[in-house]
């Protein structure tokens, strides 16, 4: 059973959320929020798996509650949800930590997809929306952030930097599997290896990290 929070300051949009969780047999909807700082009261009361994040909310909007919850011992998985695709804000929030975004008007069965790819820890982008999430990173190094990636990256053995490399084009375990000739298994010790090593958060931020290094 996935545990799922939802937030959103729209009442009614956590209630369709809430409808279209309860037709899953394996998703259950533990609590609501309607803030970002309630939200971060309500993981610590109910554990989520996984929180639906809105963004743009008042009090503390999602960004910042999704800082504040990679920050807690065991944090949840966090989806984003927005009304625009790739802005600036999601941006931000996949930066801070969330682990992928949906847009409200998602369909209800890519929702419920995307809340187990993120609970089983497999990326919920796929390869397209991946490539499109980075051509709005741009490659602007005033910050000096190309430099400090490429030099995490060189931390890496020959073998991880091939995984991260793959896992920054939007493949899933199973096609980095194929295409470097190893199990999914393997492939997942990697990606572990890879969060650690760099100390990230989710596969999002992995590719983000291979975009900024530009390798």
């Amino acid at each position: 059973m996935v545990r799922t929070l939802l937030v959103d300051d729209d009442a009614l949009v956590r209630a369709g959320l809430r409808m279209i969780l309860s037709s899953s047999d394996d998703v259950e909807v533990v609590g609501e929020a309607a803030d970002g700082a309630d939200a971060v009261a309500a993981v610590q009361a109910h554990r989520p798996d996984v929180v639906l994040m809105d963004i743009r909310m008042p009090v503390m909007d999602g960004i910042a509650a999704t800082e504040a919850l990679r920050r807690l011992p065991r944090p949840p998985h966090v989806i984003v949800l927005t009304t625009f695709q790739a802005d600036e804000h999601v941006m931000s929030a996949l930066r801070a930590g969330a682990d992928g975004f949906l847009l409200k008007d998602t369909a209800p069965n890519e929702i419920l997809n995307a809340i187990h790819l993120v609970a089983a820890g497999e990326a919920m982008l796929s390869p397209s929306v991946t490539r499109t999430l980075l051509s709005h990173l741009g490659n602007d190094d005033t910050t000096g952030r190309r430099r400090v990636a490429a030099q995490r990256l060189a931390t890496l053995t020959e073998r991880e930097r091939e995984v991260a490399i793959a896992v920054g084009s939007g493949a899933s375990n199973a096609e980095i599997a194929a295409s470097l000739f190893m199990s999914e298994a393997t492939v997942k010790a990697h990606v572990s290896r890879l969060l650690t090593k760099l100390e990230l958060a989710n596969r999002v931020q992995i590719a983000i990290l291979v975009h900024d290094a530009n390798p």
